[in-house]
């Protein structure tokens, strides 16, 4: 019996310790400039502040991840771009289960909220307003897009129309991208 109780303890501190480490660095990376890789970082100073007219966002097929702030609550996070017919969308998937819910409450956020965002890619610092799509022909290209750059599938038909179907029903949630005001 007082072997059991040893036991339970030692094995009550191994999992505190790696408990209280990541609580730690959680706290710790929610005011810096930008997201770490595992947790939400802060707001993002860093980088010039484009100004000039709408970018061709081409160039975004060879960017995986780009770092998201939301204005209201102000966090950042790191998250999948990809552009299609000139515009930039990011993803939510996952949005059907409460754990993904919880997981990506980012979205929830920036979709009851005003959208109000900022991306950065590199050194530069895009303002942006998230419009969330839940309908309409532009998700045909948004799919065929995730499916390539994402998914490493060549798209067909099938495949377009079937990821069209989920983010439809609501299990993806995409968003535009768009330029403040505009």
């Amino acid at each position: 019996m007082k072997i059991l109780k040893i036991a339970l303890q030692v094995t009550g501190i191994l999992l505190l310790i790696p408990a209280v480490a990541m609580a730690t660095l959680r706290f710790d990376n929610r005011s810096a400039d930008g997201p770490s890789i595992l947790f939400p970082g802060g707001e993002l100073v860093s980088g010039d502040l484009y100004t000039g007219p709408e970018p061709d966002w081409s160039f975004t097929d060879d960017i995986f991840t780009i770092e998201l702030q939301l204005d209201d609550p102000l966090s950042s996070r790191l998250i999948f771009i990809l552009e299609s017919e000139g515009k930039i969308y990011v993803i939510s998937g996952y949005m059907s289960s409460a754990l993904g819910r919880l997981w990506k409450h980012w979205a929830v956020q920036a979709d009851e909220g005003d959208g109000l965002a900022v991306l950065r890619i590199g050194e530069t610092r895009y303002p942006r307003q998230l419009l969330r799509i839940n309908e309409g022909a532009v998700l045909d290209g948004v799919a065929a897009k995730m499916l390539s750059k994402y998914q490493g599938a060549t798209p067909t038909p099938q495949s377009i129309a079937a990821t069209r179907r989920g983010i439809e029903a609501g299990n993806s949630w995409v968003f535009e991208l768009a330029a403040r005001g505009g």
